[in-house]
Parts: structure tokens; sequence; C-alpha cells
């Protein structure tokens, strides 16, 4: 059901895991060989940002935003994006952290973070997404994209193209090639005063707003992610894929199996870097896996308890971790869908209530899951082998969304 991006096999990939693993230990005792991963986290209360070195905690930084933020890691890390819904203000960050490629290994370099001077202003920054070269950040309220250039930015530099809507609304627009595929909004008026339209589909775009092809129904678009040369999107009838056939997009609905519970859908879509598969929510209780490419194109996971937060292990791209309400993290093989481990690892946190109550969220930092626990104060680290506690950090305030930027590499 889930194929490796570059056409091995599974068991090939993991071979080859287990391989890179056994090169990666006999490296580290290479004195140029570093890992360094950092870890910014938004609190849930004041206006700030904390980072620091995972490894090395009091190495630490703090930086002023206007309001609560909700974090992204893009350009490979090299950028963290401070998205404020609530406060209408963007804000970026060098992460300090840049890998660069040379084929067979990538160096790293590490300095201090950065605040970027240059903000954008504009009514309810919400989804970003990344996607050739360009970071997307939709302002709902204001009706249109801002589409940033990813190396630009990681160089301290604030360079971007507006991509016009149709209809403010809470959309999201993607780079593809040389167009744009964009969620549509409804042409009738909201039914409230005040409320934006909602979601009725997607569509390709030229970069100046312009149609570049047919409406593809997606009613109550939500959630987006990319995973090789595919991109999901949530939808009531099921899940929208895009590819694209030449410089021609190919959409296809990926209706909900009849055996999913009805009257559910997914709107919050992970995808993996390694693997062609998509992971999202399914309702409150559940997980969907997705294989956009062969047949069962979904495979349902349930949860005992509602999920709190989940992320994919880009080390072990077959594993999936997910934090549900009672406090108890699973790590799930997203090739057969079985929970392989399971371990209590905060106090519960009901999912009732308002959306944004500080909760856990996770991110993950090589070998390691990195998660907030705002009621403790703490940042966690837990390890994706046997999820056994290894570290707590200290953070002030209630740590709630948090990114995380490094990796490993050579200095010369």
């Amino acid at each position: 059901m889930v194929r490796h991006l570059a056409g091995a096999s599974i068991l090939a990939l993991l071979a080859a895991g287990a391989a890179m693993a056994q090169d990666h230990d006999h490296d580290h005792d290479h004195e140029d060989n570093v890992t360094a991963y950092r870890v910014f986290v938004g609190d849930h209360e004041k206006p700030q940002i904390t980072a620091f070195d995972l490894t090395e905690p009091d190495n630490r930084w703090t930086f002023d935003t206007k309001g609560q933020v909700n974090l992204y890691s893009e350009a490979g890390g090299a950028v963290i994006v401070a998205v404020q819904s609530f406060d209408d203000q963007v804000n970026f960050l060098t992460s300090g952290i840049s890998l660069h490629s040379h084929g067979d290994h990538k160096d790293i370099e590490v300095a201090d973070p950065a605040a970027v001077e240059q903000v954008f202003d504009g009514k309810r920054p919400f989804h970003v997404v990344e996607n050739g070269g360009k970071i997307s950040i939709n302002f709902d309220r204001g009706g249109y994209s801002e589409l940033v250039d990813a190396h630009a930015l990681s160089e301290g530099k604030l360079e971007s193209v507006r991509f016009p809507q149709a209809h403010a609304h809470h959309g999201v627009a993607v780079p593809m090639g040389n167009l744009i595929i964009g969620s549509v909004a409804s042409d009738q008026p909201p039914a409230e005063e005040g409320a934006l339209p909602p979601r009725v589909g997607a569509q390709a775009f030229n970069i100046d707003g312009t149609p570049a092809g047919d409406l593809q129904t997606c009613t109550g678009l939500h959630g987006e992610a990319l995973s090789g040369a595919y991109l999901a999107f949530g939808c009531e009838e099921g899940v929208l894929t895009v590819t694209l056939d030449g410089a021609d997009p190919v959409f296809n609905m990926l209706p909900y199996p009849a055996e999913y519970p009805k009257g559910e859908m997914t709107g919050t879509l992970l995808g993996s870097d390694a693997i062609q598969v998509f992971v999202g929510d399914y309702g409150d209780k559940a997980l969907s896996v997705i294989d956009p490419v062969d047949e069962p194109h979904m495979r349902l996971i349930e949860l005992p308890f509602r999920a709190v937060d989940f992320a994919l292990d880009p080390v072990h791209p077959s594993d999936a971790f997910v934090l549900i309400e009672d406090g108890t993290l699973h790590r799930i093989n997203l090739l057969d869908g079985k929970t392989e481990a399971s371990a209590k690892v905060t106090e519960p946190y009901s999912m009732d209530g308002d959306w944004n109550l500080p909760r856990p969220r996770l991110a993950m930092a090589g070998d390691e899951v990195v998660m907030t626990d705002p009621n403790a104060g703490l940042v966690r680290r837990i390890a994706t082998a046997d999820l056994k506690e290894v570290g707590t950090i200290p953070v002030e305030g209630k740590p709630y969304n948090l990114a995380v930027a490094g990796g490993s590499g050579l200095q010369h």
C-alpha cells in the first residue's frame, strides 16, 4: 500500500535505514560529524518565542512577538515562521542551523538564531505550506496568500509575491510547477455576518489569480500536505490529490471507504518526506493512512481516546506517533496499522473546551519525540525506540506550539 518514493520496496528501505543507522553511529566517532537540534517554543500566554539547543538547553534565546504564535520549520529547518493569527502578524527567524546537501553527505552550519527585521502585517494569517522553494502563507481575512522565497528568507531577506483570491476565506495556496493550486470559497454570502464563506473546492490558478483549470469539488476543504509528487487536501467527500502530468495538474478524489464511520472527515494532514504516504485525522478518535497511488487508498487506525497531536518520524518513515487524551504516547506502524509501543508521558489533557486551550504539541528531533507539556512548564524528550523519557527542559510560562530545526552533517 505504501511505496517508497524512489520505487524501492519497504524491506529495502528499512534495511537501508538500518545500514544508515550503523553508519550514523560510526560517524559519531569522527570529530567533524555534528548533530545539532534547536527547539523553538511559543508560549500560550506571553507573546514570546523561547529557543534552545536540545542537548544544551542553557544555550537559550528569547524573541518577542506581537501575539501567540504557531511555529513552522521551513526551508529545510533554516527558517522558523511564527504565525500570529489572532494578532494579524507573521514574524520570521533564521534558526541558525543550516544543512547543505553534497550527495553522499550533508554539511552543517551552526550559528545563533536571529529575528528577520521585516514582518508581514495582514488580516488573519493562518495556513503555511512550502513547495518549490516558496513558503505560502494564507491571510484568511485579507483574501490573498504571500509566496515567500525560501532561500532568500534563509539569508534573512523577505522577498514575496502576492497571490490574490476571489474571496477572503480560510484557505490555502500551494505552488506546483508554474501554477498555484488554491482553495476556492463559495460565491454565496456567509450565513452569519462577519463569517467567512465556506470552502467548496480547489482549482489551478495562474499567479495573478486567473483560473487555469476547472473547479474541483472539495467541500469544506481543510488540511493540506505534500508527499513526493502528490499534494493532498481533506474534504467532506474524501481526500483530493493533485499531481502534475508535465505542466498540467491532475486531480483525483479518493472517497472515504464504505467502512469508515459516516459524518466525519480528514481536516489535518501530514505528508512523509521519504515514502509516498499521508496521515490524517479522521474524526476525533482515529487516524487515516492515505496512499494516493495504490489500493486500498485508505486505512483507518482507531484510537482508544481522542488524539491531542500526532507526528511522522522522518528517520523511520514507517512510524507515526500520536498522543491521546489520557497522556499516552503511541508509536504506530503505518505499514500494518498496528501499535508497536505505548507509554504514559503526561497527565491527561482533555480535548473538551476551546480548541486553543494549552495542550501538548509534538515535533521530531532525530531519534526523539520532543513534546511540550504546558501544565508542567516543560519540554519533554522521549526516545522513539522505547518511548522512555530521556530528559526534561523547563520553559517558563506555558510552553505550547513548537518547531524543531537541525540534523546531522559534517563541518569541514
